[in-house]
């Protein structure tokens, strides 16, 4: 007998080994994922660790998305420097002069609303009171109550303190995004290009389209938002005037800075018109304000984002959801105006390089099929 019929056959490892194939891949996917899930969980943890710096420069990001057309305008008639400038000061001049405009119509509108609130108090009272049978004794013990649980429920001079250590983070942060958005704007391509030639050269010119990408997806986006949250703040801004609601302009400026919270934003700025509505003026004309908020925001959603986003820039409304949530839990209110944009962008990047692999799959293919093709047969 030869050698052959003697020895033994190799053990297939797939047959030798106790574990099933299906059950090694998901130990395999299972690690994978946890690796990935640990890696997000310490960048959230560095995030928020460092919120102080990476929230204004975020900010920042967002601005200049919004305003480098504007500074290459003026760069076209003007140095480069000067036009950052003026594009700089004109954004600080522009929202005093909103905030300037909602604090006088406060000041002057205040006397006015507390009478009015004081009435529209009674009347809340009165319909709770018709409606749930419950006597004013027992609705003066809730309310009793209520106060005693708020103002026991810390200690007011560290709520005091962390108050004034957020006023100082807040301020502080307000001039890291001006400095930041300052030289976004006069020098932005040349940091850009020293971050790029941070990574390997072979992964540069990915990188590089991918900016491109990133940059025109978060440019579009914020354009598009900004017409949507004029639209929004126009409208029922004129229909809180039309209708006598105390302070329809800061209505409207409310309006415009929670349009960019998608979903969550709408209903908070849509409420407080409501409230003030209810309260000022009774249930008939807060029943109107709320057809007119609904009545905006459908035009909004159903006519001007499909037209101005289009599918370049649409995101899933679980996407939306889970991304503010994200947002918000690292870096809170300002997170969660960062999130949608940030996860359009990872959207927008994430097709491009799945493209890039399948063209350079692709092309390897075909080389491969070309180099069998001009190879000589063998005898």
């Amino acid at each position: 007998m030869t050698d052959n019929a003697t020895s033994p056959r190799p053990a297939d490892p797939a047959r030798a080994s106790a574990v099933p194939p299906a059950v090694r891949a998901a130990s395999e996917w299972s690690l994978r994922l946890l690796v990935i899930g640990v890696g997000l969980y310490i960048a959230s943890l560095i995030l928020r660790e460092f919120s102080q710096i990476v929230v204004p420069l975020l900010v920042a990001v967002l601005l200049a998305a919004m305003l480098v057309p504007i500074t290459r305008r003026l760069a076209m008639v003007m140095p480069v420097g000067a036009a950052a400038g003026i594009t700089l000061v004109g954004v600080v001049l522009l929202v005093s002069a909103l905030f300037t405009l909602v604090g006088r119509q406060f000041s002057s509108g205040l006397s006015e609303l507390t009478t009015q609130l004081a009435a529209g108090i009674d009347q809340i009272r009165e319909w709770v009171r018709t409606t749930f049978s419950i006597t004013d004794s027992e609705f003066d013990a809730y309310f009793e109550n209520l106060t005693d649980s708020v103002s026991n429920s810390g200690n007011l001079g560290q709520t005091a303190a962390d108050v004034g250590l957020t006023a100082t983070h807040f301020i502080a942060g307000i001039f890291i995004t001006l400095f930041a958005l300052f030289f976004f704007l006069y020098d932005g391509p040349r940091i850009w290009s020293w971050l790029v030639r941070l990574f390997p050269r072979v992964a540069r010119p990915r990188i590089t389209s991918s900016g491109e990408i990133a940059w025109d997806q978060l440019s579009s986006f914020v354009r598009a938002t900004i017409i949507v949250a004029l639209v929004d703040a126009v409208g029922i801004g004129v229909g809180a005037a039309i209708l006598d609601v105390p302070f329809a302009f800061a209505i409207g400026v409310l309006v415009f800075l929670f349009a960019f919270i998608p979903i969550v934003g709408a209903l908070l700025s849509g409420a407080v018109a409501v409230i003030l509505a209810l309260v000022a003026q009774g249930f008939g004309v807060a029943l109107i304000m709320l057809a007119v908020v609904i009545g905006v925001q459908q035009l909004e959603s159903h006519v001007l984002q499909p037209i101005l986003l289009g599918r370049a820039v649409s995101v899933h409304p679980l996407a939306v959801i889970l991304a503010i949530a994200a947002g918000s839990q690292i870096a809170g209110i300002v997170g969660a105006l960062a999130a949608v944009p940030f996860a359009a962008v990872l959207n927008a990047v994430g097709k491009h390089l799945l493209m890039k692999e399948s063209e350079s799959e692709l092309e390897a293919e075909l080389e491969e099929s070309a180099d069998e093709g001009s190879a000589p047969a063998k005898p």
